[in-house]
């Protein structure tokens, strides 16, 4: 469950969730490029507009679910919101995709328990982000998404196994894709990284 108090409103929650993980005031929805890292190794994605446009409401998902940023939580939030539904989010879709085929291999005992959790609960991507929702509690919010506090958490059905393992084949070589573009901008990060080094040096 979400680790945010109730009775803060989202904008007030996800203003601390970017303090938390040192995102930057602004979550870094400005950013040119998001660094990223598989293990040890730095790559970068272009902070596309469709990506922004989806990421504002991942975030507050994170806090809505309570799902951490470390790779775990960022598989079980991509498993999550597959399962719910990404609407017309093509970022998310893609992203989670690849998130819910790694998920898999390395946590599938989390990864399964956020999709089928998923499978009963509801997201905010069919919502219109502005100060209407940004103004909500995240009590009052987790309560319209399905999100409160369950003493059983739900168990795996059959539609769920199926529909799970569909998203599962069409992951598959989406998460190829993207480990293979990912692996080609690894130089670019490289350098991205020295240069930034160079000017925090100088500076």
């Amino acid at each position: 469950m979400s680790a945010y108090d109730p009775n803060l409103t989202l904008a007030e929650a996800v203003k601390q969730y970017f303090i938390d993980n040192k995102f930057g005031a602004d979550g870094g929805y400005s950013a040119a490029w998001v660094d990223l890292k598989l293990g040890p190794i730095p790559f970068v994605i272009r902070n596309t507009q469709s990506r922004v446009r989806a990421v504002r409401f991942h975030d507050l998902h994170h806090v809505m679910t309570g799902y951490k940023t470390d790779w775990a939580g960022e598989f079980e939030i991509s498993a999550w919101e597959l399962a719910t539904g990404c609407a017309d989010m093509y970022a998310a879709w893609w992203l989670n995709l690849g998130g819910l085929v790694a998920g898999l291999m390395f946590f599938p005992q989390r990864t399964v328990r956020a999709f089928v959790r998923g499978r009963h609960s509801q997201n905010l991507y069919r919502r219109e982000y502005g100060p209407e929702l940004l103004g909500q509690k995240v009590g009052q919010t987790q309560a319209e998404l399905g999100l409160t506090d369950s003493a059983a958490p739900p168990k795996m059905t059959v539609s769920d196994g199926v529909v799970l393992a569909g998203m599962t084949l069409l992951g598959i070589p989406v998460g190829l894709v993207t480990l293979t573009a990912s692996v080609a901008m690894v130089p670019f990060a490289i350098f991205q990284n020295l240069t930034r080094a160079r000017k925090s040096a100088t500076a």
